[in-house]
Order: structure tokens, then sequence, then C-alpha cells
């Protein structure tokens, strides 16, 4: 076995706990919601806190170094798929970053404060709003990564677009207020 083949392993590897792990969580949290239990959505939300720092945020890095090092020693930094992967990376890693962390952990100082509340859920399932984009930009990025695309492989390309669109149609355009949506 060569160098590579170990290094791409650990990277599917990491990248299989990140998209995974998140996307188990998020499933649970549609389930709770839909049933409307507000205890399995409060441990969905407390989970996602916990396990943010600790297994997602190092699973993404460990993803992007160990594909860098791809590149860096073998592919290159040229090709579409890799700029499209890139760009998916920073997409997922900023709302990460700038909006599940800092939305968990103000849910959870509310909590404690105030005990669940309509505000706490609600912000709960714009979360969960937002990780339908992020779990879009995530399906992209694994499409990207098996099927290589070049700028003439156009149908894969559009369909990777329409992806990302609807991802953020069912993110934002659903963030209307629920009377709003069903007028």
């Amino acid at each position: 076995m060569d160098f590579y083949s170990v290094v791409k392993f650990l990277h599917v590897v990491a990248a299989t706990v990140w998209v995974g792990g998140g996307f188990a969580l998020m499933l649970l949290a549609v389930r709770a919601d839909r049933a409307g239990d507000t205890q399995g959505m409060l441990q969905v939300m407390r989970s996602v806190g916990e396990l943010g720092n600790r297994l997602f945020m190092p699973a993404s890095l460990a993803t992007l170094l160990l594909g860098l090092v791809m590149c860096w020693f073998w592919v290159g930094f040229a090709d579409v798929w890799i700029i499209i992967g890139l760009a998916g990376y920073a997409a997922t890693f900023l709302i990460g970053t700038l909006v599940f962390k800092p939305t968990a952990d103000r849910m959870s100082a509310l909590i404690a404060r105030e005990g669940v509340t309509p505000a706490v859920l609600d912000n709960g399932r714009r979360i969960l709003k937002v990780a339908r984009f992020d779990y879009a930009v995530m399906l992209v990025i694994v499409a990207d990564m098996v099927l290589k695309p070049t700028p003439s492989d156009v149908p894969v390309l559009l369909a990777m677009a329409a992806v990302f669109g609807l991802g953020l149609w069912a993110a934002f355009d659903g963030l209307r207020p629920a009377a709003a949506a069903a007028a």
C-alpha cells in the first residue's frame, strides 16, 4: 500500500465522521420536531453543542488537512472539482462557525436562564433549516469528490448547482413565519 492510499483512506474516514454524524443528528432533530418531542429536540440541540468542538470541528479539519496533503503532493489545486470542494468546505465551515456554534451556545444559555421556551424551540427549528442548506452543500461536495467533474461535465455541474439551489431554498425560503408560508 502506498502513502497516498493511506492519506486518502484517512480523508474518507474523517469525512464520514463529519458528514455522517452531523446528518444523523439533523435527522434526529427533524424526527423529534415533527413528533412534537420537545425533550428530543433539546437533547439533539445539546448533542450538537457538545459534539461541535469535540467531534465535528476536528473531523472537518482532518478532512480538509488530509485533502490538502493529497492536493499538495499528488493532485494539485487547479482542477474544477478541487476548487468546488474547497469552496464547499469553506461554506460549511463558515456555517458551523458563524451560525451553528454561536446559536447553540446562545440557546444553551437561554435554556439555563429561562428554561425551555417557544423562542428556544423556534431557534432550534431555524437551525434545522440552515442545516438543510449545509447538508445540500455537503451532498454537492461528496458528489464532487466522487464524480470529479471537469468544465465539460455540464450535466453534472448543473445537477450540483440544482442541489445547491434547493438547499438555499429549503433554508432561506423556509425561514418565513409559518403563517406567511401557509398564505
